[in-house]
């Protein structure tokens, strides 16, 4: 198992110099002694990433476009600029703890100024929950919340168990950075605050119930955390407080693009109160969301109804104003039984997130109810927004544009039942990487030809490493889906070409876990020649280097113990977003697309992956049987 691998890629034409302050976070010394003997990130040799990048072109581009790229490569390395700019780099390497996780965070982040909601916040849908009303709802939320506590007891006493692969340990720093932490949007750039390393610690969550927003204390004034029976309680106070519907739905300003909400931001905290509210939920620790009961839909349909709702909350109409986008955890309890989360990417990508899943969910399925003496605890305070006129224009703006985004956004969850990681482990073969080729397969069906497609690696293994880019479409994988389609080549042929295309994208995970990718490389050299203010090198300005940053297929695994579905939107208008989670004996896979693309269409392509999945498992028992 390779770790977690979770959307985070760079959106080209975003980025822009800067230097970002880095949070310094007040790590545990038993960590922090951790911490200090991780690997920096290196810087890849020069060639090494110009040969792969032409490597990684030869599918996906036609021969004159690769012949003129091969050209101003040559250029690129021999004329003096590429020299420069990797010592250049080389030099960042040595001076900072990783030469590239602030230029990450900002220019993938930060910088992009297109909506939290759907483009960058992934959305985690948990296995259906069988309560039906709101007493079951507080009792799921009251035991989630506590659930959540006893994640941040061991982040607050250090207790937190530190990862390893490959016997290597992992950097841990994501951890310290998901729970009280908010994204404050700008009118240019955003940035985020971390309030857990203030000297006086928070000590309430945000709790979300029909648009209104609650403080709710955690912990007692001696330090004690609540029970589930007083989480309980309070809740129970906050949502009959809460009855009235005709609030406005302040939340949903967060929905918005990133400078659109910057200036409704700074309109909405001129007014104290509303600072003040505002304030308090960027310090909670994190946001509970207490959601109205979706429309009814099949079975069938319901996994991808459900993601949707994850992912941007339905619409102004159901529960899109129950949310605070900017807030890094949100968990999301429906009234109808239907449970998740929403996270903001920039603090932190998956991995620490699926652990705090695994964690809160075996937590949830302990029996031992603590009987909580009855004394009276305080009212959650609700907090207050004075809507001017001006706030009720941005409001009426923010519903309009999250109703178009949810009408555009095309979800299909794929429960694929006929088998799980076992077929592919059965024979030997990386269930990643299988599934990665069925996913080149179903493009290559339904488009007749391969696109630029990522999956998302941690880098992890050193110091602040946050991602790189696996490229999934190889020659090896062009080749594997050709065969497929060729009915002049046999069966013991096609299975060579696959095993030969999912070793290829082992080496290539090998690779990017171990910091030996191009995509990262290829933009500390482009962000370098930017900084410097020198004229930006043919190489960057090439058709070929756009063409191979436009992810038609953007993708991430994630390998949770829970049986949960995670979706992200697509990277590019005329792309789809893929997220699967390969369990034993089945595999939950999420497709996300636009309608507004007349090109692409989720349930087709679900159907497709489904089939190439089928197809695939056929090649090996037909060639395992030949063999007899």
């Amino acid at each position: 198992m390779l770790g977690v691998f979770v959307k985070a890629a760079l959106r080209p034409g975003l980025v822009k110099p800067c230097r970002l302050v880095r949070s310094v976070i007040q790590i545990p010394e038993r960590t922090l002694v951790h911490q200090e003997g991780l690997p920096k990130l290196p810087v890849p040799p020069l060639k090494q990433t110009f040969e792969r990048y032409l490597a990684a072109l030869e599918p996906i581009v036609s021969e004159e476009e690769l012949e003129h790229t091969r050209q101003l490569v040559q250029e690129f390395l021999n004329g003096g600029v590429g020299e420069r700019l990797q010592k250049g780099l080389e030099r960042r390497a040595r001076k900072t703890d990783n030469w590239l996780s602030e230029w990450w965070m900002q220019s993938a982040y930060l910088d992009c100024r297109m909506p939290l909601a759907v483009y960058t916040s992934p959305g985690v849908v948990l296995p259906r929950m069988h309560f039906h009303d709101r007493q079951g709802q507080m009792r799921f939320a009251a035991k989630l919340i506590a659930g959540v506590l006893a994640f941040k007891k061991m982040i607050d006493t250090d207790t937190l168990p530190i990862e390893y692969l490959s016997e290597k340990p992992l950097c841990m720093d994501q951890y310290y950075q998901i729970l009280s932490s908010c994204r404050i949007p700008g009118p240019k750039r955003d940035t985020v605050v971390n309030h857990s390393l203030g000297k006086i610690p928070i000590t309430h969550i945000t709790v979300v119930h029909n648009f209104q927003f609650f403080v709710l204390d955690v912990y007692h004034s001696d330090g004690t955390l609540l029970t589930e029976d007083q989480i309980y309680m309070q809740l129970e106070k906050i949502w009959n407080s809460s009855l009235q519907t005709n609030k406005e739905p302040i939340g949903i300003l967060t929905s918005q693009h990133r400078n659109t909400w910057g200036k409704a931001y700074n309109n909405l905290i001129k007014d104290k109160t509303n600072k003040e509210s505002v304030r308090a939920i960027q310090k909670s620790i994190f946001t509970v969301c207490l959601d109205a009961p979706m429309p009814r839909v099949s079975d069938e349909l319901y996994p991808s109804r459900v993601a949707a709702q994850m992912l941007h909350g339905g619409g102004a109409r159901w529960n899109s104003g129950n949310r605070w986008f900017d807030k890094t955890i949100q968990f999301i309890v429906g009234e109808d039984g239907t449970c998740g989360l929403v996270y903001e990417h920039a603090p932190a990508e998956g991995p620490p997130i699926v652990f705090l899943i695994d964690f809160v969910v075996k937590y949830m399925r302990r029996t031992e109810i603590v009987r909580s003496p009855m004394f009276p605890l305080p009212m959650p305070l609700k907090l207050r927004f004075n809507i001017t006129p001006e706030v009720k224009r941005d409001i009426e703006r923010a519903k309009q544009n999250m109703n178009m985004m949810v009408h555009d956004l095309d979800v299909k969850v794929l429960m694929f039942s006929h088998f799980g990681k076992n077929v592919p482990k059965q024979h030997k073969l990386s269930p990643d990487a299988f599934v990665q080729m069925a996913l080149q397969l179903a493009y290559f069906r339904m488009y007749n030809m391969c696109c630029a497609s990522c999956e998302s690696a941690s880098l992890r293994m050193f110091k602040y490493g946050r991602t790189d880019a696996i490229r999934a479409t190889t020659m090896d994988s062009f080749t594997f889906v050709q065969a497929m389609q060729d009915p002049a080549k046999q069966n013991a042929e096609r299975l060579a070409l696959l095993r030969g295309a999912i070793q290829t994208h082992k080496e290539h995970t090998y690779n990017a876990i171990y910091g030996q990718a191009i995509d990262r490389h290829l933009l500390g050299l482009r962000l370098l020649s930017i900084e410097e203010l020198t004229s930006m090198p043919e190489i960057f300005m090439d058709t070929s280097f756009a063409v191979a940053h436009h992810y038609n297929l953007s993708t991430s695994q994630v390998g949770s113990k829970t049986d949960c579905v995670m979706c992200f939107g697509p990277m590019v208008p005329d792309g789809y977003g893929v997220c699967y989670n390969p369990m034993d004996e089945h595999i939950n896979i999420a497709i996300t697309a636009f309608n507004s693309c007349e090109e692409t269409h989720a349930a087709k392509f679900a159907q497709a992956v489904e089939d190439a999945l089928l197809d695939m498992r056929a090649l090996l028992e037909d060639t395992a049987t030949a063999k007899q």
